[in-house]
């Protein structure tokens, strides 16, 4: 599938304010998309610019900045390319063992299974779904995709971290990185490797809102790798979603991060977000 985005984030201060180091993830991911091209344009302007990879993989841009300023405004415009990956065997008998999975401290994935914050009831509801399907892996992930589309009252928060995973499975109401949580959160309990993808959705036909940034889960399937599911979509990713950045928590996948400094007692900033996407044949 072919995107064309314009992703715009702007900041305003009420004072001048100086501008700490701010870190960019915007640039998809090598590993997701066939071809791309990019113009990232920031004011004020920048004294130095450089480009690295995270240690999960991710494509960094760092700013640092001179001199003081009341507006920070980041433009990227990008066209690029995806594909749908391999199709997964329908079943997993054979290829994967029953859940739950033990964990090897040799694969290297012990940050993509940290169950430090679950809440029992979230396990029991993992175990629960993994019950009505055999405990057979994809089986598994299906139906948790399903289940959490289905059964939770999709919401629209623009500001904020992902809520716990036991609020978001007591309400049933949360975001796309509400349903994130909760459904890596279920992984984990179960020993499925798992991270929190933040990126692009294409436009879908029944979405009338102002576009966002979107989130979905991805679980590591040995011999294959790292593969997308979207609770908030009830179906499996494919071509349709563009990721910016993976990472074993929300809190490492920010598109911005950075400060500023300012003289005075006191300082008001507000923000503006402008993303717009379209989409054609890939």
């Amino acid at each position: 599938m072919h995107f064309a985005v314009r992703h715009e984030t702007v900041y305003r201060y009420s004072v001048p304010v100086q501008l700490a180091p701010h870190v960019l993830r915007l640039t998809p991911r090598s590993d997701a998309v066939t071809s791309s091209s990019s113009v990232l344009q920031v004011e004020p302007q920048t004294c130095v610019r450089r480009e690295r990879r995270d240690e999960f993989g991710n494509r960094l841009t760092e700013l640092e900045f001179a001199g003081w300023t009341q507006v920070l405004r980041i433009e990227c415009q990008m066209q690029l390319d995806t594909l749908s990956p391999a199709p997964l065997p329908p079943r997993s008998y054979g290829t994967w063992p029953s859940l739950p999975w033990p964990s090897d401290a040799r694969d290297g994935l012990a940050a993509f299974r940290s169950t430090v914050d679950a809440d029992p009831t979230v396990g029991q509801f993992a175990r629960e779904l993994a019950a009505q399907v055999e405990s057979e892996p994809l089986a598994f992930l299906d139906r948790l995709t399903r289940t959490l589309c289905d059964q939770t009252d999709q919401q629209l928060r623009v500001a904020g971290s992902a809520q716990p995973a036991a609020s978001t499975l007591a309400s049933r109401q949360g975001t796309c990185r509400d349903l994130t949580v909760l459904f890596m959160t279920a992984c984990r309990c179960l020993g499925l490797a798992s991270r929190f993808a933040s990126g692009y959705l294409a436009p879908l036909d029944r979405f009338d809102a102002p576009r966002q940034l979107h989130a979905w889960p991805e679980v590591f399937l040995p011999g294959v790798g790292w593969r997308g599911w979207d609770p908030s979509q009830g179906e499996r990713v494919l071509d349709a979603h563009v990721p910016l950045c993976a990472a074993p928590t929300q809190s490492a996948t920010m598109p911005v991060e950075g400060g500023f400094y300012f003289d005075g007692a006191t300082v008001t900033s507000t923000l503006g977000f402008d993303l717009r996407i379209s989409t054609g044949g890939g």
